[in-house]
């Protein structure tokens, strides 16, 4: 199982928001590529990138950081937040990013996920956001109509070959992961599942080890040190 440390971008910051809330949002540190330095220094082989105006307001607001982390370290660089069309896609390929996660764009464009695979294969991933068993939009913020594994097996057939599976209720609250949904996600689908929100302690990197699935991403428990990133790419492998 592969760790990917992640850095949520905000006005050029690395910052973590509670449970997608931009009103609850925390500054770790003005210089996000100092951070993804220490990822690697670490340990780290990936790294997962949120870029969170993006999210909110499309295109690539935070481009010049993404491209200095590139730059600056050989981590494996996924990015998500607002990638809404084939431009900004393009923009981050010929940055060096080597997926690119949809997530809005994917519930309610399937064309457009067809497209992106169709040109850049498995370089392209979706964001499957729970809320109450439906999949979120929008920053989160309004629930779509399509239930959690309806809209996994859609993408599955469209030839995404990763799904970032995010349990909101989790997210930044530091209350440990869902693994019961993750099981049910690794059993059903022949896809890279990636386990994100709510992973917390090593204890839920060593259960995630046990379901067999390609990654779990680690936010704020590496930023309040309640997750040791050395010890949980250890527990991983």
């Amino acid at each position: 199982m592969i760790i990917f440390p992640a850095i949520d971008l905000y006005d050029k910051k690395a910052v973590r928001l509670l449970k997608g809330d931009y009103n609850q949002m925390t500054v770790y540190s003005d210089n996000p590529c100092e951070i993804a330095k220490d990822f690697e220094k670490k340990g780290a082989t990936h790294i997962h990138i949120v870029d969170l105006e993006g999210a909110k307001t499309g295109g690539t607001p935070n481009i010049d950081c993404v491209k200095d982390i590139v730059a600056s370290t050989s981590l494996f660089c996924e990015i998500g937040g607002g990638i809404r069309n084939m431009e900004t896609v393009d923009t981050y390929i010929a940055a060096g990013i080597k997926r690119v996660i949809l997530g809005t764009a994917a519930v309610e464009n399937e064309d457009f996920v067809k497209e992106c695979t169709n040109k850049y294969g498995d370089k392209i991933a979706v964001g499957v956001d729970i809320k109450d068993g439906y999949v979120a939009i929008k920053g989160w913020l309004e629930k779509s109509q399509y239930k959690c594994f309806e809209f996994c097996e859609k993408m599955q057939s469209l030839g995404v070959k990763t799904l970032i599976c995010t349990d909101i209720s989790k997210d930044g609250a530091m209350v440990g992961t869902n693994h019961e949904l993750y099981r049910q996600l690794s059993e059903k689908f022949d896809i890279q599942i990636v386990a994100s929100g709510g992973v917390s302690s090593i204890d839920d990197v060593k259960k995630l080890r046990t379901l067999d699935i390609y990654g779990a991403i680690i936010g704020k428990a590496y930023y309040t040190g309640a997750i040791d990133l050395e010890e949980a790419i250890e527990v991983a492998k």
